[in-house]
């Protein structure tokens, strides 16, 4: 037995190797309970606390991978053996390698738990955060592996400089390829720092109508008012004309009341009053004006402009349904006809034209 243990094997006797192998083993598990416990009291002390440290530290535990633990074990077991310098360099870029991934997923998973939470914090009072943290989250993670995969390659002793030349040329080729895919996704990044809407913004685009309610890397999506879904790609809705009537503060209303000819001047004189009462007795409306406006085919004209001082449309259509009421019962008080399309056709005899009767 004594002479199997003194057996060497790479420069180091198996006794050697076997108290490498359990130091490994033993480092990996126990690191592995220990980081495993710590994440369970710490997710326990989450559910009490209303600080988000322990959540993101919580986050940040639960993400540590089984290759970190034992990546660990193996640079800790390394230590006790005698190794070439070539193998032991190998070794350890290898578990550089390691530490880098786990790196990767620690600073993934903590800028994902950044922006959800400010997501959640703040999406009541600001709808754009539900815009933007889907491209944020995009851009971090392609950020963080970006920075993880150069560091890695570097440290396993690739030329990043000729990489970074090489990848460039590509990124033109690649760029020349994909343009339309490009185009969308910096349109999406447009939308997400100019905000010219939001999520739950209510938007007119040429004829179609519709809430939005999802902005994609590539496509924005609206939901129309007859259901069905409505797909823009980014840089198309961009190069529209869109009226936003989620940022409406108050609705400017001008509509026409058409009387006939056969009414009194003295009539016509009290209409712009009656006008303006119907709009000043409603609530939530400014009154502008009511003018004798102009002299129509077959009506004499009154236009009425007003504003509604809050933008919802259902509360616009209650306020002018209550202003035609009112405006058609003081016109029957006062004995005043409303217009309609008519025409007057005059015979004239040719008996009568020839004796200039």
């Amino acid at each position: 037995m004594t002479e199997i243990l003194a057996t060497k094997w790479l420069g180091n006797t198996v006794e050697t190797w076997a108290i490498a192998v359990l130091a490994c083993l033993t480092v990996s598990v126990v690191l592995g309970i220990v980081v495993r416990w710590l994440a369970r009291r710490v997710a326990q002390l989450a559910a009490r606390t209303k600080t988000r440290a322990d959540d993101f530290a919580g986050d940040l535990l639960a993400h540590t991978k089984s290759f970190f633990f034992v990546a660990v074990g193996v640079l800790a077991g390394a230590q006790v053996l005698t190794l070439p310098g070539g193998v032991r360099t190998a070794l350890l870029r290898g578990v550089v390698v390691v530490l880098l991934l786990q790196t990767g997923l620690w600073a993934s998973a903590l800028v994902v738990a950044i922006l959800k939470e400010y997501q959640a914090r703040n999406l009541q009072s600001d709808p754009a955060a539900a815009t933007t943290i889907g491209a944020l989250v995009f851009i971090g993670r392609v950020t963080v592996w970006a920075l993880v995969l150069v560091v890695a390659l570097d440290n396993l002793g690739v030329d990043i400089t000729a990489l970074v030349t090489g990848l460039g040329i590509g990124g033109i080729a690649v760029a020349l390829a994909v343009q339309n895919v490009l185009g969308d996704l910096l349109a999406s990044l447009s939308i997400v720092l100019d905000k010219p809407f939001v999520v739950g913004d209510f938007l007119a685009v040429d004829d179609l109508l519709g809430s939005v309610e999802y902005v994609g890397l590539k496509t924005t999506r609206l939901r129309s008012l007859s259901g069905e879904q409505l797909v823009f790609s980014n840089t198309d809705l961009l190069k529209s004309r869109i009226r936003n009537y989620g940022r409406m503060f108050e609705r400017r209303i001008v509509f026409t009341v058409g009387v006939t000819y056969d009414t009194p001047r003295a009539k016509l004189e009290q209409i712009p009053d009656i006008l303006r009462e119907a709009v000043e007795k409603q609530e939530k409306t400014r009154f502008d004006r009511a003018h004798f406006k102009a002299f129509g085919a077959y009506s004499q004209d009154f236009e009425v402009v007003y504003y509604v001082t809050v933008p919802d449309y259902n509360a616009y259509m209650d306020i002018q349904q209550a202003i035609n009421l009112h405006i058609h019962a003081r016109f029957e008080d006062a004995g005043i006809e409303f217009a309609f399309p008519t025409q007057t056709l005059y015979v004239v005899r040719p008996e009568a034209a020839a004796s200039g009767e």
